[in-house]
């Protein structure tokens, strides 16, 4: 893969001196170990609208679906202030072409999620979301979005990254043209990560690019992506991860001599058990992917979805 993979992320979090105190929230995985593998577009919502480094805290305050901006001791309203750049902001993001955004969690511009809005009686509820993130959101919906509070969860931080180098993949196969043979090789290509992530997706998926040649070739690409990004949106399990090295498993049934099979049915059910992280059984099948030189299997995206080095999936 070749196309450079943009993410969006709060200032902050690369250690910018951006905050309302003069300070930084430095993540250093982001910047130091997953910043080898992307390039970062910063973005500070509060200093990019005009507001000074220090500033007055803020936070949301009235209708969780429509909450005010205002400061925390004076009270200055800047929810139009920050809505009127937030719509520039991202018409300029539009021309980035990013792959994800990462937000800082609890900001009341950039929160995704449980951002505290204050009510009439001064009382916070964790029920909004940050104006920038939420706009963010409604205006680029396939876009992978995640807080770097919650990428602290192995899980999350996996599927999350996981996500945008599935839609590093997917913009390849759109350069390079919105033919049928093109669909049908990525779609070959990421059988087996979608059956980890949704059997239900994955068959629905099947059906789709079987029946292809039947409807235009714009709709087609749209409603692939579509259910591609969203299957990929559901967390993969270790019941999920079990089924599909089984299936991988099976195609292995006339090269395995009794013992490579019965290590790796051990792995798989230490892998289920939580005795081994999912790097283990993948690692084998791996191996035996590369000593029996099976074709099919070689090529699918679900037994290297992400750099080896970023060891995402020794901790899930």
């Amino acid at each position: 893969m070749t196309t450079t993979i943009k993410l969006g992320i709060s200032s902050c979090l690369l250690g910018n001196n951006v905050r309302y105190d003069g300070g930084h929230k430095l993540d250093r995985f982001l910047r130091d170990t997953l910043g080898q593998y992307v390039t970062f577009v910063p973005v500070c919502p509060e200093v990019e609208c005009g507001l000074p480094v220090p500033r007055e805290s803020m936070r949301l305050v009235g209708d969780s679906l429509d909450p005010r901006l205002v400061t925390t001791r004076t009270g200055v309203d800047h929810t139009e202030r920050m809505k009127r750049w937030a719509s520039q902001r991202l018409e300029d993001l539009a021309q980035e072409n990013l792959f994800g955004f990462i937000f800082k969690k609890d900001s009341p511009s950039s929160g995704m999620q449980r951002v505290k809005v204050y009510n009439d009686k001064g009382m916070p509820e964790k029920t909004g979301s940050g104006l920038f993130a939420k706009a963010f959101m409604e205006r680029f919906p396939r876009v992978p979005t995640e807080e770097e509070g919650r990428l602290y969860d192995p899980k999350l931080r996996e599927n999350f990254i996981e996500r945008i180098f599935a839609l590093q993949r997917w913009r390849e196969t759109l350069d390079r043209g919105k033919t049928m043979g093109n669909l049908v090789a990525f779609h070959t290509r990421e059988k087996l990560l979608l059956l980890s992530h949704s059997t239900e997706h994955y068959r629905a998926l099947g059906k789709l690019v079987a029946a292809g040649k039947q409807q235009p070739r714009e709709r087609l690409y749209d409603a692939y992506e579509s259910a591609y990004i969203q299957a990929l949106t559901l967390k993969a399990t270790p019941a999920k991860h079990v089924n599909v090295l089984q299936h991988i498993l099976g195609y292995f049934k006339k090269n395995l001599a009794a013992d490579e099979k019965q290590e790796m049915l051990d792995l798989i059910d230490a892998y289920r058990n939580g005795h081994l992280p999912l790097i283990v059984p993948i690692t084998l099948a791996n191996h035996y992917v590369r000593k029996y030189a099976e074709p099919y299997l070689g090529q699918q995206s679900y037994l290297t979805p992400h750099p080896l080095a970023l060891q995402l999936r020794n901790h899930v």
